[in-house]
């Protein structure tokens, strides 16, 4: 085995991060693309030091008339690799990029619990974390939309998604599959400017990098990195609070039908706090994700007039100020 700078630096990351542990079970996520492709390849390297179970899993998305030959060239890589292959083939096809991130995670974690791997394992860079970073910052984000490609999250009880490339850029991937030959399948829909993540790949990272700084790719990446250890203490911040606000009428106990926060606790909280401890309320009774609107009119509650109260947020609840208390009913 050839050992490169490429795979000293994944070794040192995952010893330094504490991304997964020796004789772990890793479900590899494999498109067929660059990325992917320099991750299995640096796994299976990596794998007499590790001693881990490796096994690669496909998503066929079907949104492609090539999607079946994508899918049947990594498998025949896996046999060649001499490892386990899973396929996971949508039912019908998907055609956005939103859906079609959400049905792959879930189609990913399925296939782990009913394998019993402990990690799924894919291959952002930081490539993918600076566009990430451009594209919620472009629609309208906080911190959290921010720094939104993290190193490892837990995507359902005892599975952990972990990203071992973000320090990696999607050059040094495409010359690492260059230097080892490896088989990559072109996607031909990256080259499509209907999807927004493929104009900013295309057009916006190339001029920000002509006309601002060439390295943009790097300092975007960093920003997100600082930003994710932030917004870890502060949702850590605003989860305390929150309990001492729930806590002063209700003993610990929550309850959604009529759910009570102290206003006088919340008061003495910084603004991003009292945002975050709202937010995570809203998420509590909310189907979907809490907008900055729905986050702001509860948190002006904090400070409105006795008998104050909203119009109903999506699904119908209404909070009100009753006294020291902000009662959602």
């Amino acid at each position: 085995m050839v050992w490169t700078p490429l795979h000293a630096k994944i070794h040192r990351t995952l010893r330094s991060r504490h991304l997964f542990e020796r004789q772990q079970r890793l479900l590899v996520a494999v498109s067929g693309g660059q990325d992917s492709l320099c991750l299995i390849k640096l796994l299976l390297d990596l794998q007499p030091k590790w001693g881990w179970h490796l096994s690669i899993a496909h998503c066929d998305h079907r949104w492609r008339s090539d999607s079946q030959a994508n899918a049947n060239h990594v498998e025949n890589l896996a046999k060649s690799w001499g490892i386990s292959f899973y396929l996971e083939t949508a039912n019908e096809p998907i055609n956005s990029e939103a859906a079609a991130r959400d049905w792959r995670y879930q189609a990913l974690s399925a296939i782990a619990q009913a394998n019993n791997y402990q990690y799924i394992v894919t291959g952002h860079t930081k490539s993918d974390r600076a566009e990430t970073l451009l594209y919620n910052l472009i629609r309208g984000t906080g911190a959290d939309g921010l720094q939104a490609l993290t190193w490892q999250r837990l995507l359902t009880t005892g599975i952990m998604l972990v990203r071992p490339l973000l320090e990696i850029t999607r050059t040094q991937t495409q010359q690492f599959c260059q230097d080892f030959q490896l088989p990559v399948w072109e996607d031909y829909t990256n080259e499509d400017l209907k999807y927004a993540r493929n104009r900013i790949r295309q057009e916006l990272i190339p001029y920000l990098q002509q006309n601002f700084n060439p390295q943009v790719e790097s300092a975007l990446a960093q920003t997100a990195e600082l930003l994710q250890a932030e917004v870890e203490y502060l949702e850590k911040a605003a989860q305390k609070l929150r309990e001492e606000a729930m806590g002063w009428s209700m003993g610990h106990e929550e309850d959604s039908v009529n759910l009570r926060l102290n206003r006088r606790v919340l008061q003495k909280a910084p603004l991003a706090l009292q945002r975050r401890v709202m937010r995570q309320v809203l998420q509590q009774i909310l189907a979907d994700a809490p907008s900055f609107e729905h986050i702001e009119k509860l948190t002006a509650l904090i400070t409105a007039p006795n008998r104050s109260q909203t119009d109903p947020f999506p699904g119908g609840a209404i909070a009100q100020v009753q006294g020291d208390w902000i009662c959602l009913k």
